[in-house]
């Protein structure tokens, strides 16, 4: 513990931000027949369905993202609002509605009514416009995402039609330009747009590219798909007619939710992005002018009352630094920092060190 202090001033310490990405890549066969769905957890609440990246009884095992979907209870496959009448169950709708709700409330908020929003799909909510009553949520693992998804970087692909992992019928949707343009009107942060980028093969007649298809909320790390993306799609097999009508009406009605996932999570061809580590960092200046710290506390410093160190009584005092120590004003030790060796410091000399303290 230190018996001689020096404060530190304002102009003696500055701030600053650094942002860290990395490329996170997610393949179709990871999340639906690698592992034949052994990496795929059910729950018995059956809301949600967790994705990991191996058979999720591993230890080695990551938690990769989850997916659930619902809708607005004025949407048309509501049974409230006239409409589904193929609906799965009264408790499965009760379900899906919830979950459109709850992530309404926490991802667009309240209006002035107190009712929840709906999702907008410009992301203009006060303008009115189309709404996104129908919707797949894709909530990404915060090991994954980190502080947030960078914009303008993220990338889905999923197949819409054609046999497995056929690449004809593939539609990619993305926040292309998203950090150049995003929206902030969101309790939960910003948000980009997500657009049709590209399409091959032929199966999807009804979107073009730059439809605006998705939200991604960068801080929550959900993204959010509308879905009108699947409508007039061709059958993902044609032994499986269900995929005739795939999820935008009977099909997103008339299944449980973890039937709805796997229809989804089956049709994944790739995603990608790059999460965002924010490093804050304080640079401290600790200078030792030529008068200051020419002497050691260490017990060892001395022998019979003279200075180990010194050859002859006439030579200055040394002293050598090996540890700056960064105290509280209440002289409690609140970080330390090692030199990689130790320096030499006596009264002809004046030193500066840079420590940096990253949190």
């Amino acid at each position: 513990m230190a018996t001689t202090y020096k404060s530190l001033l304002n102009e003696d310490s500055v701030s600053n931000k650094t942002l860290l990405h990395e490329s996170i890549p997610l393949t179709g066969t990871i999340v639906s027949g690698t592992y034949a769905d052994n990496n795929i957890k059910n729950y018995s609440h059956g809301i949600f369905q967790s994705v990991y990246d191996y058979p999720y009884l591993s230890s080695s095992a990551n938690h990769v993202f989850d997916i659930t979907c619902g809708y607005s209870s004025n949407s048309s496959l509501s049974k409230s609002a006239g409409g589904a009448s193929g609906y799965f169950s009264e408790t499965d709708q009760k379900k899906k509605i919830n979950v459109y709700n709850e992530l309404a409330q926490v991802l667009v908020g309240y209006d002035a009514t107190g009712s929840i929003q709906e999702f907008d799909e410009d992301g203009d909510i006060t303008a009115g416009g189309t709404k996104i009553q129908e919707a797949y949520f894709l909530n990404f693992a915060r090991l994954l995402t980190k502080d947030e998804i960078k914009k303008g970087t993220f990338t889905l692909q999923f197949q819409t039609g054609g046999a497995n992992n056929a690449v004809a019928g593939i539609l990619s949707i993305a926040d292309t330009n998203a950090q150049n343009s995003y929206k902030v009107n969101s309790p939960a942060g910003e948000y980009g747009i997500l657009k049709v980028s590209a399409k091959a093969g032929t199966a999807d007649t009804t979107h073009t590219v730059g439809d605006a298809i998705g939200l991604l909320y960068y801080q929550a790390g959900i993204a959010v798909i509308t879905a009108s993306a699947f409508t007039n799609f061709g059958p993902r097999d044609t032994t499986v007619a269900a995929w005739n009508s795939l999820i935008a009406s009977q099909f997103l009605s008339g299944n449980a939710l973890s039937g709805n996932c796997d229809a989804l999570r089956n049709r994944f061809y790739n995603v990608t992005y790059n999460n965002t580590t924010e490093l804050n960092s304080t640079i401290y200046f600790c200078r030792a002018n030529h008068n200051e710290f020419n002497y050691s506390t260490n017990p060892t410093y001395l022998s019979s009352s003279q200075i180990v160190v010194k050859e002859n009584p006439q030579d200055n005092p040394i002293s050598y630094i090996t540890t700056v120590g960064l105290y509280s004003s209440d002289n409690e030790l609140l970080a330390v920092a090692k030199l990689s060796e130790p320096i030499k410091k006596d009264p002809t000399t004046e030193l500066n060190f840079r420590v940096r303290l990253d949190y």
